[in-house]
């Protein structure tokens, strides 16, 4: 749609409103400001999710491998031969033999329940999003001499580097007096922060030989955890470790693992989406009320312009680009905004928390230490095309009633 000057300046001129149209202005106000306030929080929202969902992810399969090998019995024999098999196929990284159980972990302070996973310190080390927040004497880790527990944990046990943790162990002894838990008092070598509330708080590493030996698994494992170049390689890689093994294992990848969970994260950001548009559409009809009035109340202009040869086609394209107007700076404002906010938002929370006094995102809740935002280039674009696609559909019918209004009628009671 071409606009010459004429169109321009008389649309421009409709929209900065003498005092006797304030009225008018000030709807047309409230929808510029309903469109951009509806399209920052979409952007934020959206990006709040990809973040939580990016987040999760990357921490979820940062200390659990892509797929699990397991023996078809208690425990895998056999493992380094067929770790080394594994590591063979295209798209695998890395295959590390672990052996996993569940203990009471316990200190003179306090108690809690912890997982623990015996794996030869380096493949432990050498995981990014543990070597990357890693406290304490590596060598040691190495060395045999003791475990290392999330800092979160150690916050609950109320343990320092250099102290003791008892584990307990629900699989206890059989004695003349029945079923003894089998307990054992570790040194803690090391503490981790992965920033994810549950792994920090709950996750012991051991190195393997220990973990056999506390575990009773002389010779063996429970799994094999397989680390992938790309997550979504699971199911070819799936299908070669099942030839490999000839059926002989039970392998479950993370997607079977963390299925609902993600499934949950999809479904709530598709109904927030659904949601917040909801905002944009009641601006757009904002715009419609706002143009119906400036028709209305520009009844005589529109009768003297058609009288002095404007077409009706020319007084349509005024009017849409009244309305278009308001749409296409409101949508820019919210984009500008959005953007702003999410790439800003752990900042802005620190901020409002420093002064409400209130932990606004708890990790305990929310398994995450921070909030996290990730801005989709796509998303922000389908955003903003939603919302001028809406802007301008609302624009159609008042600039249609404008054009097809009867210049005598309208100049009849002047």
């Amino acid at each position: 749609m071409v606009f010459d000057t004429f169109e321009r300046m008389v649309a421009f001129r409709y929209l900065r409103a003498r005092r006797k149209e304030g009225f008018i202005s000030v709807i047309a106000g409230f929808s510029l400001l309903g469109i951009g306030l509806g399209v920052a929080t979409l952007i934020v929202v959206m990006a709040v999710m990809n973040g939580f969902r990016q987040e999760l992810l990357s921490r979820i399969l940062g200390i659990n491998g892509h797929i699990g090998v397991y023996g078809s019995s208690v425990s895998l024999t056999d493992f380094d031969h067929l770790s080394d098999q594994i590591r063979l196929l295209p798209g695998v990284v890395k295959a590390i033999p672990t052996v996993e159980g569940q203990v009471m972990a316990t200190s003179q302070a306090a108690a809690a329940g912890a997982i623990v996973r015996g794996v030869r310190p380096d493949d432990v080390l050498g995981r990014d999003i543990i070597a990357r927040k890693f406290t304490g004497s590596a060598e040691e880790f190495r060395g045999g001499g003791g475990v290392v527990i999330g800092y979160r944990l150690a916050q609950k046990l109320g343990v320092v580097i250099g102290d003791s943790v008892t584990l307990i162990s629900p699989k206890g002894n059989a004695t003349a007096f029945g079923t003894m838990p089998r307990m054992r008092a570790y040194q803690v070598v090391g503490t981790f922060d992965v920033g994810m509330f549950e792994y920090d708080s709950s996750f012991v590493f051991m190195p393997l030989e220990a973990a056999q030996t506390y575990f009773r698994h002389p010779d063996a494992v429970t799994q094999i955890e397989v680390f992938l170049d790309d997550p979504d390689k699971v199911p070819d890689t799936r299908l070669a470790i099942h030839r490999l093994t000839a059926g002989n294992a039970r392998i479950y990848d993370w997607q079977q693992a963390n299925a609902s969970f993600f499934n949950a994260i999809q479904v709530e950001r598709n109904v927030m989406f659904l949601i917040l548009t909801l905002i944009i559409i009641v601006a757009a009809f904002n715009i419609i009320s706002s143009l119906i009035m400036l028709v209305k109340d520009k009844g005589s202009d529109i009768g003297i312009l058609r009288t002095m040869g404007a077409t009706k086609g020319s007084i349509m394209r005024i009017f849409f680009l009244a309305g278009a107007s308001i749409g296409v700076s409101g949508t820019l404002f919210g984009l500008a905004l959005g953007v702003w906010f999410a790439t800003h938002i752990e900042a802005i929370r620190q901020f409002i928390q420093s002064i409400v006094g209130r932990d606004l995102f708890a990790a305990e809740m929310y398994f995450l230490t921070q909030l996290p935002a990730r801005v989709d280039p796509g998303e922000v674009i389908a955003v903003m095309l939603m919302a001028l696609g809406l802007s301008f559909a609302a624009t159609i019918y008042p600039s249609w009633r404008a054009a097809n209004l009867d210049p005598v009628e309208a100049l009849r009671y002047e």
